[in-house]
């Protein structure tokens, strides 16, 4: 972008001097004085000012998070199925010594299936959430899931499981990409890191969910051992479809409209009184509205448009990339061990029993470390977790894959199994939450939607490849790598360690606005954090 247009837009917000108070309208005046007021009260409220003051929001914003519980729910019931032998016995095929086994290229296709709808969900979110609004495309897409979900619970053969998985894709991509953007869009900067993470935290409770459930079922010989979990699916999209019924639109998505009255309406339900703000809750709100309104005219003028295309041009281009490489970290570090950890600890000697307590312990610690990394995040920025985890993953994975080349034993597939176990409580705190935040926080506004579909989906890309590889990679009767398989990520998490130095930027305690210039102003990654903005800026 030209440097004098990035000045230009700089000078716009220099606070009005007495001199240029006479020259503009008195609603002018206070349009802008709106906006440094609310400008600095997003920078100087504390946790719990704002957990007091945005408390409506927090509210709805972990409703709404809760509906990614059952994507990944779903997909670790998939994964820890292919070792469950009442899955095996209805779908898969008898071996020489009488057990069963699901082929490997069913493996693949049955995995792939929710992919490929996650994938065309995400997508079809950046348009549909745009033109529609959050909540009401959240709504239909609970609806959806409730009769997809009976094609998966009859599937009478793995043919019509796989069209089941594929149908429910579809309304799972909707809540990958639309909960952390509502989440981003409804609270102040100051939550802003901890509402977008509780999103992975709802993905690591739906996966503990699952194993808690494949484990409590092992022993069911009969048809509801597997049909059980898939019947659990309709808990959630009824209560949820009604419950989101009462919930606000994102502001910042009514002001993109041009209905800036009802985005005031919006967040006078999302404030409340609070004894930290003499303000009235209709002045705090006439406020950040002014905010978000500015925020919207910066973007225009630094000619950012508000279709995938605008994704790949000018300042957009770094910013997509950072939102896209950062969150395909998370498939790009657990490379065909992490989605099917249950069947590695299968491999590595382990009885199913004790394989589902392994699991059920690493994701029980990814719990705990996406709830830790809530109080580190208090300390540190987004670039510092991101850059410490993986220089934690990479060691790991390489000395479970290097490890492999000594005689196998029983304890080293025990020590194996527990630099695993390690490896999660890392993931949970590092790149498990940090990339819900960096993506929302790296997009601008009028693109944010399209952006965090675009950089999900480069999280399911690699997912895809690994779907189709990493059963070739473990399986018995393939490649049996066993611990080998780690080798791959191994190398790719030292790659991305790289990557992260030079290229992912501290996203940390800026606004929306302020990142917007940031990024114009084409600074390098290193220096993001500490960049200070002059009064005139």
């Amino acid at each position: 972008m030209d440097p004098e247009k990035v000045e230009k837009v700089l000078d716009a917000r220099v606070e009005a001097t007495d001199n240029e108070k006479l020259e503009v309208s008195e609603k002018e005046a206070q349009r802008r004085q709106d906006v440094i007021i609310a400008t600095r009260d997003e920078h100087n409220l504390t946790f719990l000012q704002a957990m007091r003051k945005y408390r409506k929001a927090v509210m709805w914003s972990v409703i709404a998070s809760m509906s990614t519980i059952m994507e990944s729910y779903d997909i670790q019931i998939m994964g820890g199925f292919f070792a469950y032998p009442s899955f095996q016995k209805k779908y898969g095929i008898e071996l020489g010594n009488g057990k069963y086994s699901i082929p490997a290229s069913w493996q693949v296709a049955l995995k792939l299936g929710p992919n490929i709808g996650l994938v065309i969900g995400v997508f079809a979110n950046g348009w549909l959430a745009e033109k529609y609004g959050h909540k009401r495309v959240m709504i239909a897409a609970h609806l959806v899931l409730i009769a997809t979900i009976f094609a998966t619970f009859f599937a009478p053969n793995p043919r019509i499981l796989l069209i089941g998985e594929i149908l429910c894709g579809l309304p799972w991509g909707i809540f990958a990409a639309a909960a952390p953007s509502y989440a981003a869009e409804i609270v102040p900067m100051t939550l802003r890191g901890y509402l977008t993470t509780y999103v992975n935290l709802c993905w690591v409770m739906g996966r503990l969910i699952a194993t808690g459930v494949l484990k409590g079922l092992l022993g069911y010989t009969s048809q509801w051992g597997y049909r059980i979990p898939f019947a659990l699916q309709w808990m959630w999209p009824a209560p949820l479809a009604i419950i989101l019924c009462f919930a606000p639109d994102s502001p910042w998505w009514l002001v993109r409209k041009g209905r800036t009255e009802d985005a005031q309406k919006t967040l006078e339900r999302l404030l409340s009184s609070s004894e930290d703000d003499p303000r009235s809750v209709s002045e705090a709100s006439r406020q950040f509205r002014a905010m978000i309104e500015q925020t919207i005219q910066t973007e225009k003028d630094l000619n950012i448009g508000t279709n995938y295309a605008e994704c790949f041009k000018g300042t957009n281009l770094r910013r997509t990339e950072v939102a896209c490489i950062c969150w395909a970290g998370q498939a790009v570090v657990g490379f065909a061990i992490q989605n099917y950890i249950t069947y590695f600890f299968t491999l590595a000697g382990l009885s199913p029993d004790d394989a589902f307590k392994m699991t059920l312990g690493t994701f029980s610690l990814a719990w705990f470390g996406t709830v830790s990394s809530w109080f580190v995040s208090a300390r540190c920025g987004r670039r510092a977790m991101y850059l410490t985890g993986l220089s934690i993953l990479a060691p790991i994975m390489w000395a479970v894959g290097l490890s492999d080349f000594a005689p196998s034993t029983s304890a080293l597939r025990w020590a194996q199994s527990s630099l695993l176990l390690v490896w999660f409580a890392t993931y949970g705190v590092s790149l498990g939450p940090v990339p819900y935040a960096v993506a929302t926080e790296v997009s601008a506004s009028r693109l944010r939607i399209k952006t965090i579909a675009m950089a999900r989906n480069s999280t399911y890309f690699i997912q895809i490849l690994n779907i189709v590889v990493a059963p070739y990679m473990l399986n018995p009767q393939k490649g049996n790598l066993k611990g080998k398989a780690a080798l791959p990520a191994a190398f790719m998490s030292t790659c991305l360690l790289v990557w992260a130095f030079f290229r992912l930027p501290e996203t940390r305690g800026r606004t929306f606005e302020e990142l917007d210039l940031l990024f114009a102003k084409k600074l390098s990654a290193r220096k993001f954090g500490g960049y200070k903005f002059e009064e005139t800026e």
